[in-house]
Order: C-alpha cells, then structure tokens, then sequence
C-alpha cells in the first residue's frame, strides 16, 4: 500500500467511494452521511488545504481516503460525558471523512490509514489523533477500537448532532 495526497484528477474516484460509503452506512438505519454528505465541495476543498490522502494499492487504484487536519477542530473544544486522553491540549491532529471503496474492504485499509495518521501527527509533533463517528456506525467504531483508539466521550458537531469522540496518544 502507497499513500499519498489527493488531486483534482481524482475527485470523480473520491465521489464513488463516499457514494459507497454511505450506501454501507445507511445499511446500519443511520443518518450519518445521509443528506451527501461530503459533497465535491468538500472534496475539493480538502484537495485545495492540501489535507486530502489517499492509500493506493501496488496497482495504483485508489483503496482509501481521509482528511488529515492538524490546525484544531473547533467541535472537539468541549466533550461531554468523558474526558480526553491528552486533556485540553490542542496539540491533536483530527482525522476526517474516512472511506474505503467496496473493492478495498477487509484488507486492512483502514487500519493503515488510521497508522498513517498517527504517523503524520507524530512527524510534526503532535501528542495525539482524535476522530469522531455516528454512535451506531458499528464498522467504524470497532475500526477505531482494534487500531487503538479509545471512546473518550461524545461532541456535538455545528449542526448540533452528537458523535462519539476517540482519541488515540502517540
């Protein structure tokens, strides 16, 4: 597996996988990604901040993608119901928007782009990755446990809906 940044050129890819993506997710009756959520704008945003990754196979073909953010994530300022592993810091990287296409499922894929993360994080000095999900987006949530993140509460995000928060120390 290969990684790296997204580009224009793949944004009709990227919109396939979050299309699969929240196929996969509606399959659990929740709301998580249901309204199109992330749109192309978003895509092309994380492209343009430079923030979009992607773990490509030995082919070349795109598995995976995330939005690796390490300028803050103003909805993690406040947790409810627990605390963070690293405490009030700002010194996290926030991992965002993760899919992995149909054809990539089961390999490891996510895992490797939760590595990949820390990683990042860890090269500019980071203490932490944090990263949120729909409470009853089981795949995800067991995703993030066995890759060694722990539940550290619930944040609420702009719109007002709650996510489970995890965090995992460098």
């Amino acid at each position: 597996m290969q990684f790296r940044k997204a580009e224009p050129a793949d944004v009709p890819v990227l919109m396939s996988i979050y299309e699969e993506g929240r196929k996969s997710i509606r399959t659990f009756g929740i709301d998580q990604w249901q309204n199109g959520y992330p749109a192309e704008a978003d895509v092309r945003e994380d492209i343009a901040l430079s923030r979009l990754w992607l773990i490509c196979g030995d082919d070349g073909m795109i598995c995976g993608v995330f939005a690796f953010i390490d300028d803050g994530e103003p909805t993690y300022d406040v947790i409810h119901n627990g605390v963070w592993l690293t405490g009030d810091t700002h010194n996290y990287a926030a991992v965002h928007r993760v899919a992995v296409s149909m054809a990539a499922r089961g390999t490891g894929s996510a895992g490797c782009m939760m590595d990949k993360a820390a990683e990042m994080a860890a090269e500019i000095g980071m203490t932490s990755v944090r990263i949120d999900t729909h409470e009853g987006n089981l795949a995800m949530r067991g995703m993030l446990e066995k890759n060694g993140f722990t539940c550290c509460g619930v944040i609420y995000l702009a719109n007002g809906d709650p996510r489970v928060a995890y965090e995992k120390k460098i």
